[in-house]
């Protein structure tokens, strides 16, 4: 196996060195009528592409530059799927005789066969040294010696189903025709650290190509040709175009009168995963427009003498498409912490009060989930892994510094982003987190909950975003969803380090009075969604119930979306 192993080595060089066509992520840069309707199974050989078909039960190589039929040899057996190239030979997965051929691609010769160690043999893959086979009883992949057959290794499927698998000379690639996706996975830690669309409905054979994969449609009967690099590493995808307008309430229930009364509401901004197609406008009019150290802008309110059973409203009405942003990101292409620039190692390495990063909670969290790590990416998600090992996710009121809800073992959204932010930071990441409001499903609808999560800095890539409450889940391909990848449910009002000299550790607004004797002040938010102008529409923040704090509660305590 010495010379097939070296054989591929110098395969993968030759095809890296090929002109690439580049594209997006996901894009789909050429596509071919398959000359088989039952296609289950495809393999690249260095020249020529080679598919399985169930139905004729032949496996038959095409020219990939025209889709032109180059030779056709009977399958082993009865129910031919999968399909490996060793460097030397085919291997074919057999479904009903649960064997595994080696074939030589000449003749058709059958130059080995042994027993699939799995019930169900169906996706096939070859990384140099073990082929990788799927196996629907068990939904797990399996590392199979091709000497023998026995089994190495296996991880558990990402998602529902494997219906295709191609190694690319770094990480293997799982097609899921369920979920429509196609998933990059880290052999050694079997995480997903890619997720790109199928290019169609119905997946049944993989192939590494050059820097993209080939994936033949079951229902389509074509072959694709799907990009899965490129400088290009964010894709936006599904632009939703929403009105919302946000409320705020400060209620003075007496029996004494507020002589002065301050609301802060954090001003949105254009970014990657939103456009503001009308700027914010506020009611009242008259606030004055600040800064804060993170360079958060905020709308500020002013009210004096506020007798009892008065309230103080603020409003702000924008218009905004969302983006959907998935971020593309391959560990390998990850630089070092040393690259990171010293601007933002200095603002988002510090310590915070919610942080407290130098606790031996948070010190021995880090050691025991980094180790000797030094790959940022890797860092990351190794906290991410390490956080939704040791918490659950629950509302219990308030934000506690996060050795306190580390050593609980639960959160909220929020107290999920302190643990986060301060391992991140202990471990010498630069972290900082963004806090929206939340489309809630309907495009008409409100939200009086609201959401936090992180963004982590990973160079050359930048701000990438983190979402750990969001992704504890139960499954590797749920967990890797919310890992560099926003849903277009957002408008996110606010991006900050820490405490901050305007909102506090609160997000989307904040406030702050003094009391003239005793005074019951209560605070409302809410954040109502339609696709329609609200001006044109009668609208009323008491048509729905929302969540209400009093000052000895944080506005927007223990706010999140659920996980």
């Amino acid at each position: 196996m010495k010379k097939v192993y070296h054989y591929w080595i110098v395969l993968l060089v030759l095809m890296s060195t090929v002109t690439s066509v580049y594209a997006e992520p996901g894009a789909v840069t050429k596509e071919l009528p398959s000359k088989l309707k039952t296609c289950t199974g495809a393999a690249f050989d260095g020249k020529l592409l080679w598919l399985s078909d169930h139905g004729l039960d032949v496996l038959m190589a095409e020219d990939p530059a025209d889709g032109r039929v180059v030779r056709k040899i009977k399958s082993p057996g009865y129910r031919p799927a999968g399909l490996a190239f060793d460097g030397q030979q085919l291997w074919n997965a057999d479904t009903a005789s649960a064997q595994l051929y080696r074939i030589r691609t000449s003749d058709g010769l059958i130059t080995r066969v042994i027993p699939s160690p799995v019930p169900a043999p169906h996706a096939l893959a070859f990384d140099g040294k073990s082929l990788w086979l799927s196996d629907d009883a068990t939904k797990a992949i399996h590392q199979v010696d091709p000497e023998d057959g026995t089994t190495i290794s296996e991880i558990p499927f990402p998602s529902r189903s494997v219906d295709g698998l191609a190694f690319d000379g770094r990480y293997l690639w799982v097609a899921d025709r369920l979920s429509d996706q196609l998933y990059a996975i880290d052999i050694p830690s079997a995480q997903v650290i890619a997720t790109l669309p199928a290019p169609g409905p119905h997946s049944s054979g993989l192939a590494a190509y050059k820097d993209q994969v080939l994936v033949t449609d079951y229902q389509t009967d074509k072959v694709y040709f799907a990009s899965i690099d490129d400088d290009t590493h964010m894709i936006r995808t599904d632009p939703r175009q929403e009105w919302v307008v946000f409320t705020t309430q400060l209620r003075n229930f007496g029996p004494d009168p507020v002589p002065k009364a301050h609301i802060f509401v954090a001003i949105p901004e254009e970014s990657p995963e939103q456009e503001l197609l009308e700027r914010p406008s506020f009611e009242p009019k008259d606030f004055k427009k600040k800064s804060d150290q993170w360079g958060q802008k905020a709308a500020v309110f002013t009210f004096k003498d506020l007798p009892a059973g008065k309230w103080a409203t603020v409003k702000m009405t924008a218009k905004i498409r969302a983006w959907t942003v998935h971020h593309v990101i391959y560990p390998h292409k990850v630089k070092s912490l040393g690259k990171i620039p010293a601007n933002i190692r200095r603002r988002y390495l510090k310590d915070e009060s919610k942080y407290l990063i130098h606790s031996p909670i948070i010190r021995a969290a880090v050691k025991e989930a980094v180790g000797r790590e030094r790959n940022p990416y890797w860092i990351a998600r190794k906290i991410y892994g390490y956080i939704h090992e040791k918490m659950h996710y629950e509302m219990v009121g308030g934000w506690d510094v996060a050795p306190k809800v580390l050593e609980r073992g639960s959160g909220s959204c929020s107290e999920y982003s302190f643990v986060f932010i301060a391992m991140c930071r202990a471990a010498g990441l630069p972290a900082r987190y963004s806090g929206s409001l939340v489309v809630r499903r309907d495009d008409a609808s409100y939200d009086d909950v609201f959401h936090r999560w992180v963004e982590v800095y990973l160079p050359p890539y930048g701000w990438i975003p983190v979402d750990p409450s969001r992704g504890d889940k139960p499954t590797e391909a749920q967990r890797a969803d919310s890992f560099g990848h926003l849903y277009h449910d957002f408008l996110v009002t606010t991006r900050g380090g820490g405490a901050s000299s305007l909102m506090g550790w609160n997000y989307n607004s904040n406030y702050n009075y003094t009391c003239q004797g005793r005074c019951k002040v209560e605070t409302e938010s809410i954040a109502e969604w339609s696709p329609e102008d609200p001006r044109t529409k009668v609208t009323s923040t008491k048509k729905q119930a929302s969540v209400k704090s009093t000052h000895e509660i944080r506005q927007d305590s223990g706010s999140c979306i659920s996980p």
